[in-house]
């Protein structure tokens, strides 16, 4: 029942973020220092969350969302688009992208021995990982070719809803 919850939370902090996306794109006017230099040194582009702190040394825990969409939206929408995938190429597909960022992570954090912990890989209700690192060393993480999104790992509580008084 709990990674059930968790996974309910997951999904409420994935959407939320998307629902948020137009009102604070990080590409804006008015942007802090560390996230002009984000914007300035992006060879591929990606959304970073605005509220990392990319200045920080201490450790932050991030959720990445990869490029490739997990097996079954990829055949969903595939099918939306009148293309044809099977369930066994998406799921191989999210298998490659988990390779090539490991890949990734050796030629980007690895070889350049920076500290950082996977914490959990996904790949149901969304294509990425968790994992922890510095956060200033979030900035090598630009030249990946796998990363759509960057999002700090948070918690979130939901409230229950209220019962009308006239239903108890």
């Amino acid at each position: 029942m709990k990674k059930y919850y968790r996974r309910c939370i997951l999904f409420v902090t994935i959407l939320s973020s998307i629902f948020n996306w137009n009102d604070r794109t990080p590409f804006k006017d008015g942007l802090i220092n560390e996230e002009k230099v984000v914007k300035d040194t992006m060879s591929t582009s990606f959304y970073v969350d605005p509220s990392i702190d990319l200045s920080s040394n201490q450790f932050i825990s991030i959720i990445i969302e990869f490029k490739t969409k997990p097996a079954k939206i990829a055949v969903l929408e595939a099918e939306a688009e009148g293309k044809q995938l099977t369930l066994e190429e998406a799921t191989k597909q999210v298998e490659e992208s988990h390779e090539l960022f490991q890949k990734e992570l050796k030629t980007l954090l690895d070889d350049h021995q920076i500290p950082y912990s996977i914490r959990h890989t996904y790949k149901t209700v969304l294509n990425g990982v968790s994992m922890d690192l510095p956060a200033m060393e979030i900035k090598r993480l630009l030249q990946s070719t796998v990363i759509e999104k960057i999002y700090p790992n948070r918690k979130i509580h939901l409230t229950p809803p209220i019962a009308p008084f006239n239903q108890l």
